[in-house]
Protein backbone atom coordinates (compact mmCIF):
# COMPACT_ATOMS: atom_id res chain seq x y z
CA UNK A 1 0.00 0.00 0.00
CA UNK A 2 1.33 3.46 -0.50
CA UNK A 3 -0.04 6.77 0.64
CA UNK A 4 0.13 10.46 -0.12
CA UNK A 5 0.25 12.48 2.41
CA UNK A 6 -0.35 16.24 2.07
CA UNK A 7 1.03 18.48 3.98
CA UNK A 8 4.67 18.61 5.53
CA UNK A 9 4.25 20.24 8.58
CA UNK A 10 4.14 18.22 11.38
CA UNK A 11 1.47 15.97 11.14
CA UNK A 12 2.45 14.66 8.03
CA UNK A 13 5.97 13.51 8.26
CA UNK A 14 5.28 11.93 11.32
CA UNK A 15 2.11 9.50 9.72
CA UNK A 16 4.83 9.11 7.43
CA UNK A 17 6.97 7.62 10.22
CA UNK A 18 4.00 5.52 11.64
CA UNK A 19 2.72 4.29 8.80
CA UNK A 20 5.95 2.75 7.59
CA UNK A 21 5.99 0.74 10.67
CA UNK A 22 2.60 -0.74 9.70
CA UNK A 23 4.30 -1.54 6.21
CA UNK A 24 2.44 1.03 4.10
CA UNK A 25 4.70 3.41 2.24
CA UNK A 26 4.26 7.09 1.82
CA UNK A 27 5.46 10.12 0.25
CA UNK A 28 4.79 13.60 1.61
CA UNK A 29 3.98 16.75 -0.84
CA UNK A 30 4.48 20.66 0.70
CA UNK A 31 3.10 23.27 -0.37
CA UNK A 32 5.97 25.50 0.72
CA UNK A 33 9.17 25.30 -0.67
CA UNK A 34 11.81 24.13 1.71
CA UNK A 35 12.90 26.22 4.72
CA UNK A 36 10.09 28.57 4.41
CA UNK A 37 9.14 30.75 7.13
CA UNK A 38 6.73 29.14 9.86
CA UNK A 39 4.57 31.80 10.86
CA UNK A 40 3.81 31.39 14.88
CA UNK A 41 7.10 31.27 16.31
CA UNK A 42 6.99 29.22 18.92
CA UNK A 43 4.90 26.81 20.34
CA UNK A 44 4.13 24.74 23.62
CA UNK A 45 4.93 21.23 22.89
CA UNK A 46 2.74 19.38 25.33
CA UNK A 47 3.56 16.14 26.53
CA UNK A 48 1.18 14.20 25.28
CA UNK A 49 2.46 14.86 21.95
CA UNK A 50 6.31 13.63 23.31
CA UNK A 51 4.31 10.45 23.75
CA UNK A 52 2.71 9.32 20.69
CA UNK A 53 6.24 10.38 19.05
CA UNK A 54 7.95 7.79 22.10
CA UNK A 55 5.63 5.30 20.95
CA UNK A 56 7.14 5.31 17.05
CA UNK A 57 10.91 6.28 18.74
CA UNK A 58 10.72 9.17 17.25
CA UNK A 59 11.48 11.65 20.23
CA UNK A 60 14.65 12.00 19.96
CA UNK A 61 15.09 14.44 18.14
CA UNK A 62 13.21 16.74 20.27
CA UNK A 63 14.86 16.29 23.66
CA UNK A 64 17.88 19.02 22.60
CA UNK A 65 14.77 21.88 21.14
CA UNK A 66 13.13 24.51 23.43
CA UNK A 67 12.92 24.41 27.22
CA UNK A 68 10.92 22.71 29.54
CA UNK A 69 8.09 24.43 31.30
CA UNK A 70 6.71 23.37 34.73
CA UNK A 71 4.34 25.61 35.31
CA UNK A 72 1.96 28.98 34.33
CA UNK A 73 1.84 32.33 36.92
CA UNK A 74 -1.17 34.08 36.80
CA UNK A 75 -1.44 38.24 36.99
CA UNK A 76 -4.02 40.61 36.41
CA UNK A 77 -3.25 44.32 35.10
CA UNK A 78 -2.10 45.49 38.54
CA UNK A 79 0.39 42.90 38.56
CA UNK A 80 -1.74 40.98 41.45
CA UNK A 81 -0.59 37.48 41.66
CA UNK A 82 -4.24 34.82 40.69
CA UNK A 83 -2.86 31.99 41.09
CA UNK A 84 -0.42 28.97 39.42
CA UNK A 85 -1.04 26.18 38.07
CA UNK A 86 1.21 23.28 36.63
CA UNK A 87 1.21 23.43 32.78
CA UNK A 88 0.90 19.76 32.11
CA UNK A 89 -0.07 16.79 34.44
CA UNK A 90 2.21 14.82 36.23
CA UNK A 91 2.67 11.60 34.32
CA UNK A 92 4.90 8.82 35.75
CA UNK A 93 7.08 8.60 33.20
CA UNK A 94 8.21 12.05 33.30
CA UNK A 95 7.37 13.56 30.55
CA UNK A 96 6.76 17.01 30.15
CA UNK A 97 5.74 20.11 28.36
CA UNK A 98 8.41 22.38 26.50
CA UNK A 99 8.57 25.59 24.65
CA UNK A 100 10.61 25.44 21.24
CA UNK A 101 10.24 27.23 17.80
CA UNK A 102 7.45 26.36 15.53
CA UNK A 103 10.37 26.25 12.73
CA UNK A 104 12.69 23.66 14.71
CA UNK A 105 9.47 21.09 15.64
CA UNK A 106 8.89 20.76 11.86
CA UNK A 107 12.43 20.80 10.50
CA UNK A 108 13.24 18.06 13.20
CA UNK A 109 10.01 15.96 12.05
CA UNK A 110 11.07 16.31 8.05
CA UNK A 111 14.60 15.70 8.83
CA UNK A 112 13.65 12.42 11.02
CA UNK A 113 11.42 11.61 8.57
CA UNK A 114 14.00 12.02 5.43
CA UNK A 115 16.50 10.14 7.56
CA UNK A 116 14.11 7.28 8.11
CA UNK A 117 13.65 6.87 3.91
CA UNK A 118 10.35 9.01 3.44
CA UNK A 119 10.31 11.10 0.28
CA UNK A 120 9.32 14.76 1.42
CA UNK A 121 8.81 16.86 -1.73
CA UNK A 122 8.68 20.77 -1.03
CA UNK A 123 6.95 23.26 -3.69
CA UNK A 124 3.61 20.76 -4.19
CA UNK A 125 0.47 22.76 -3.97
CA UNK A 126 -2.58 19.88 -4.22
CA UNK A 127 -5.36 21.09 -6.14
CA UNK A 128 -7.46 17.94 -7.10
CA UNK A 129 -7.45 14.62 -6.42
CA UNK A 130 -9.62 11.69 -8.34
CA UNK A 131 -10.73 8.38 -6.53
CA UNK A 132 -11.76 5.63 -8.36
CA UNK A 133 -11.45 1.80 -7.82
CA UNK A 134 -8.09 0.88 -7.39
CA UNK A 135 -6.80 4.40 -5.80
CA UNK A 136 -6.67 8.01 -6.15
CA UNK A 137 -4.53 10.02 -8.38
CA UNK A 138 -3.33 13.53 -6.58
CA UNK A 139 -2.75 16.99 -9.08
CA UNK A 140 -0.92 19.77 -8.26
CA UNK A 141 -0.33 22.94 -9.36
CA UNK A 142 3.00 22.58 -11.28
CA UNK A 143 1.13 20.27 -13.38
CA UNK A 144 2.54 16.74 -11.74
CA UNK A 145 0.27 14.16 -10.45
CA UNK A 146 1.28 11.29 -7.90
CA UNK A 147 -0.81 7.95 -7.24
CA UNK A 148 -1.41 6.15 -4.09
CA UNK A 149 -3.66 3.87 -2.67
CA UNK A 150 -4.85 6.63 -0.30
CA UNK A 151 -4.39 10.21 0.28
CA UNK A 152 -4.11 11.65 3.84
CA UNK A 153 -4.30 15.61 4.51
CA UNK A 154 -2.13 16.69 7.19
CA UNK A 155 -2.58 20.14 5.10
CA UNK A 156 -3.63 22.43 7.95
CA UNK A 157 -6.74 24.68 8.94
CA UNK A 158 -7.48 25.76 5.60
CA UNK A 159 -7.41 22.41 4.30
CA UNK A 160 -7.55 21.59 0.26
CA UNK A 161 -7.90 17.90 1.13
CA UNK A 162 -10.77 18.79 3.51
CA UNK A 163 -12.87 20.50 0.88
CA UNK A 164 -12.31 17.69 -1.95
CA UNK A 165 -13.71 14.97 0.44
CA UNK A 166 -16.68 17.80 1.32
CA UNK A 167 -17.47 20.25 -0.78
CA UNK A 168 -19.56 22.06 1.48
CA UNK A 169 -16.88 21.70 4.89
CA UNK A 170 -17.87 24.50 7.36
CA UNK A 171 -15.53 27.36 6.88
CA UNK A 172 -12.93 27.75 9.51
CA UNK A 173 -14.23 29.74 12.50
CA UNK A 174 -12.51 33.52 13.72
CA UNK A 175 -11.58 33.59 17.16
CA UNK A 176 -11.81 37.26 18.55
CA UNK A 177 -8.03 37.76 19.54
CA UNK A 178 -4.81 38.00 17.14
CA UNK A 179 -0.92 37.07 18.15
CA UNK A 180 2.02 38.52 18.17
CA UNK A 181 5.57 37.09 19.62
CA UNK A 182 8.89 36.52 19.47
CA UNK A 183 12.05 35.53 21.12
CA UNK A 184 14.38 38.11 22.48
CA UNK A 185 17.96 37.49 23.22
CA UNK A 186 19.99 38.76 26.08
CA UNK A 187 16.83 39.67 27.85
CA UNK A 188 16.25 38.83 31.58
CA UNK A 189 12.52 38.74 33.06
CA UNK A 190 12.14 38.34 37.05
CA UNK A 191 10.09 35.19 36.48
CA UNK A 192 10.93 31.71 38.53
CA UNK A 193 12.91 29.11 36.58
CA UNK A 194 10.89 26.95 34.37
CA UNK A 195 7.61 29.65 34.76
CA UNK A 196 5.67 30.81 31.72
CA UNK A 197 3.76 34.00 33.80
CA UNK A 198 0.76 35.36 32.05
CA UNK A 199 -1.02 38.53 32.16
CA UNK A 200 -4.89 39.02 31.71
CA UNK A 201 -4.13 42.67 31.36
CA UNK A 202 -6.50 45.62 31.52
CA UNK A 203 -6.55 45.78 27.19
CA UNK A 204 -4.69 42.93 26.37
CA UNK A 205 -3.79 39.60 27.51
CA UNK A 206 0.57 39.46 27.14
CA UNK A 207 2.92 36.50 28.40
CA UNK A 208 6.31 36.10 28.90
CA UNK A 209 8.74 33.63 29.97
CA UNK A 210 12.72 33.26 30.50
CA UNK A 211 14.99 30.94 28.88
CA UNK A 212 18.04 28.92 30.86
CA UNK A 213 20.06 30.72 27.72
CA UNK A 214 18.97 34.03 29.38
CA UNK A 215 16.70 35.28 26.56
CA UNK A 216 12.87 35.72 26.87
CA UNK A 217 9.72 34.57 24.91
CA UNK A 218 6.85 36.52 24.58
CA UNK A 219 3.74 36.55 22.99
CA UNK A 220 0.52 39.49 23.51
CA UNK A 221 -3.19 38.34 22.15
CA UNK A 222 -4.50 42.10 21.01
CA UNK A 223 -8.60 41.82 21.25
CA UNK A 224 -10.24 41.98 17.76
CA UNK A 225 -14.20 41.25 17.96
CA UNK A 226 -14.57 41.44 14.20
CA UNK A 227 -12.22 39.99 12.21
CA UNK A 228 -9.94 41.89 10.37
CA UNK A 229 -9.95 41.97 6.70
CA UNK A 230 -7.86 40.19 4.12
CA UNK A 231 -4.49 42.30 3.79
CA UNK A 232 -4.19 44.64 6.44
CA UNK A 233 -2.50 42.91 9.38
CA UNK A 234 0.07 41.90 6.82
CA UNK A 235 -0.03 45.39 5.95
CA UNK A 236 0.89 46.80 9.34
CA UNK A 237 4.14 48.02 10.13
CA UNK A 238 6.68 47.26 12.57
CA UNK A 239 5.94 50.65 14.08
CA UNK A 240 2.30 50.02 13.95
CA UNK A 241 2.91 46.57 15.84
CA UNK A 242 4.85 48.68 18.58
CA UNK A 243 2.84 51.16 18.84
CA UNK A 244 -0.66 49.58 19.25
CA UNK A 245 0.95 46.73 21.98
CA UNK A 246 2.13 49.94 24.19
CA UNK A 247 -1.36 51.44 24.07
CA UNK A 248 -2.85 48.22 24.75
CA UNK A 249 -0.52 47.10 27.60
CA UNK A 250 -0.49 51.14 28.94
CA UNK A 251 -0.94 51.63 32.74
CA UNK A 252 -0.73 47.37 33.15
CA UNK A 253 1.96 46.50 35.57
CA UNK A 254 5.08 44.47 34.59
CA UNK A 255 7.69 43.95 32.14
CA UNK A 256 5.12 44.41 29.08
CA UNK A 257 6.72 47.74 27.56
CA UNK A 258 10.42 46.87 27.78
CA UNK A 259 9.90 43.23 26.27
CA UNK A 260 7.81 45.55 23.40
CA UNK A 261 10.73 47.84 22.79
CA UNK A 262 13.24 45.04 22.93
CA UNK A 263 11.34 42.82 20.51
CA UNK A 264 13.75 41.98 17.24
CA UNK A 265 12.12 42.82 14.66
CA UNK A 266 9.80 43.46 11.83
CA UNK A 267 6.77 42.18 14.46
CA UNK A 268 4.20 40.53 12.47
CA UNK A 269 0.84 39.52 13.71
CA UNK A 270 -1.86 37.04 12.68
CA UNK A 271 -5.52 36.04 12.95
CA UNK A 272 -6.23 32.71 14.62
CA UNK A 273 -8.83 30.38 13.90
CA UNK A 274 -10.19 26.92 14.73
CA UNK A 275 -12.78 24.28 13.61
CA UNK A 276 -15.17 23.34 16.05
CA UNK A 277 -16.67 20.06 13.74
CA UNK A 278 -15.54 18.63 11.04
CA UNK A 279 -18.91 16.99 9.71
CA UNK A 280 -16.21 14.24 7.45
CA UNK A 281 -13.15 13.00 8.47
CA UNK A 282 -12.93 11.03 5.50
CA UNK A 283 -14.98 10.64 2.14
CA UNK A 284 -16.30 7.22 2.45
CA UNK A 285 -15.11 5.09 -0.10
CA UNK A 286 -11.29 4.12 1.76
CA UNK A 287 -9.43 6.54 -0.01
CA UNK A 288 -9.43 9.73 1.66
CA UNK A 289 -9.01 11.60 5.20
CA UNK A 290 -7.70 13.99 7.02
CA UNK A 291 -5.96 14.42 10.12
CA UNK A 292 -4.25 17.15 12.45
CA UNK A 293 -5.55 20.89 12.01
CA UNK A 294 -7.25 19.87 9.17
CA UNK A 295 -9.44 17.62 11.00
CA UNK A 296 -9.90 20.01 14.13
CA UNK A 297 -7.72 22.95 14.77
CA UNK A 298 -8.08 24.82 17.97
CA UNK A 299 -7.24 27.98 19.11
CA UNK A 300 -3.09 28.76 20.17
CA UNK A 301 -4.83 29.05 24.15
CA UNK A 302 -5.20 24.94 24.00
CA UNK A 303 -1.03 25.03 23.79
CA UNK A 304 -2.26 21.47 21.71
CA UNK A 305 -2.20 21.59 18.35
CA UNK A 306 1.13 19.87 17.51
CA UNK A 307 0.36 17.36 19.92
CA UNK A 308 -3.32 16.26 18.60
CA UNK A 309 -2.23 16.11 15.41
CA UNK A 310 1.13 13.77 16.37
CA UNK A 311 -1.65 11.61 18.56
CA UNK A 312 -3.71 11.45 15.25
CA UNK A 313 -0.70 10.57 12.69
CA UNK A 314 -0.19 7.57 14.95
CA UNK A 315 -3.17 6.52 15.79
CA UNK A 316 -4.02 6.49 12.02
CA UNK A 317 -1.42 4.31 11.24
CA UNK A 318 -2.53 1.72 14.77
CA UNK A 319 -6.33 1.28 12.87
CA UNK A 320 -5.02 1.01 9.25
CA UNK A 321 -2.98 -1.92 10.50
CA UNK A 322 -5.90 -3.07 12.53
CA UNK A 323 -8.73 -3.28 10.42
CA UNK A 324 -9.10 -5.09 7.19
CA UNK A 325 -9.93 -2.16 5.12
CA UNK A 326 -9.26 1.50 4.77
CA UNK A 327 -12.64 2.30 4.77
CA UNK A 328 -12.81 0.59 8.12
CA UNK A 329 -9.75 2.40 9.34
CA UNK A 330 -10.66 5.62 8.66
CA UNK A 331 -14.04 5.00 10.32
CA UNK A 332 -12.30 3.95 13.89
CA UNK A 333 -9.83 6.32 13.33
CA UNK A 334 -12.47 8.94 13.54
CA UNK A 335 -14.06 6.97 16.12
CA UNK A 336 -11.14 7.43 18.46
CA UNK A 337 -10.94 10.86 18.31
CA UNK A 338 -13.46 12.79 17.36
CA UNK A 339 -14.55 13.12 21.15
CA UNK A 340 -11.56 14.34 22.39
CA UNK A 341 -10.10 16.41 19.60
CA UNK A 342 -13.76 18.42 19.98
CA UNK A 343 -13.49 18.56 23.19
CA UNK A 344 -10.23 20.36 22.93
CA UNK A 345 -11.35 22.61 20.61
CA UNK A 346 -13.82 24.12 22.85
CA UNK A 347 -12.05 24.33 25.85
CA UNK A 348 -9.45 26.23 24.11
CA UNK A 349 -12.09 28.15 22.14
CA UNK A 350 -13.05 29.12 25.84
CA UNK A 351 -9.51 30.32 27.06
CA UNK A 352 -9.06 32.49 23.72
CA UNK A 353 -12.90 34.41 25.42
CA UNK A 354 -11.38 34.70 28.78
CA UNK A 355 -8.43 37.29 27.29
CA UNK A 356 -10.90 39.16 25.13
CA UNK A 357 -13.25 39.81 28.45
CA UNK A 358 -14.88 43.52 28.94
CA UNK A 359 -15.32 45.42 32.39
CA UNK A 360 -17.47 43.29 34.24
CA UNK A 361 -15.64 40.14 32.15
CA UNK A 362 -12.75 41.13 33.87
CA UNK A 363 -14.31 41.53 37.41
CA UNK A 364 -15.76 38.17 37.26
CA UNK A 365 -13.07 36.59 35.96
CA UNK A 366 -10.43 38.13 38.58
CA UNK A 367 -12.58 36.82 40.88
CA UNK A 368 -13.19 33.65 39.56
CA UNK A 369 -9.87 32.34 38.68
CA UNK A 370 -8.26 32.09 41.84
CA UNK A 371 -10.47 29.67 43.51
CA UNK A 372 -10.20 28.20 40.09
CA UNK A 373 -5.73 27.87 39.98
CA UNK A 374 -6.24 26.81 43.98
CA UNK A 375 -8.03 23.80 42.81
CA UNK A 376 -5.57 23.24 39.65
CA UNK A 377 -2.84 23.70 42.04
CA UNK A 378 -4.12 21.45 44.60
CA UNK A 379 -4.62 18.61 42.75
CA UNK A 380 -1.07 18.56 41.26
CA UNK A 381 -2.04 18.68 37.67
CA UNK A 382 -4.57 15.04 38.11
CA UNK A 383 -7.42 17.79 37.16
CA UNK A 384 -5.04 18.14 33.36
CA UNK A 385 -4.65 13.85 33.20
CA UNK A 386 -7.35 13.65 30.30
CA UNK A 387 -5.63 16.20 28.47
CA UNK A 388 -1.47 15.84 28.79
CA UNK A 389 -1.59 12.17 30.09
CA UNK A 390 -2.94 11.03 26.71
CA UNK A 391 -0.75 7.80 26.19
CA UNK A 392 -0.39 5.77 23.32
CA UNK A 393 1.07 1.94 23.48
CA UNK A 394 2.03 1.64 19.35
CA UNK A 395 1.75 -2.24 19.87
CA UNK A 396 -1.60 -2.46 21.26
CA UNK A 397 -4.43 -3.30 19.18
CA UNK A 398 -6.71 -0.38 18.62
Amino acid sequence: MKALIIGGGVAGPVAAMALARVGVDAEVFERDEQGAEQRGSWVTFQANGMDALRSIDADGPLHDIGYPVDDIGFVNGKGRPLGTIPLAARRADGLTSRMMPRAALYTAMAEEARRRGVDVRFGSRLIAATVDGAGVTAEFEDGTTARGDILIGADGIHSTVRRLIDPYARAPRYVPVLNVGGYIPDFHVDVPEREFRMQFGIRCFFAWMPTPDGGTVWFANPPAPVEPEQGVLSSMTDAEWRARLHELMDGDAGPAPKIIEAAQGPLIGWATYDLPVVDHWHDGTGRMVVIGDAAHATSPAAGQGASMALEDAVILAQCVRDRATTTEAFAAFEGLRRARTERIVAEGRRASNSKAAGPVGRMVRDLMLPLMFRRAAKDGGRSLMWLQGHHIDFATPV
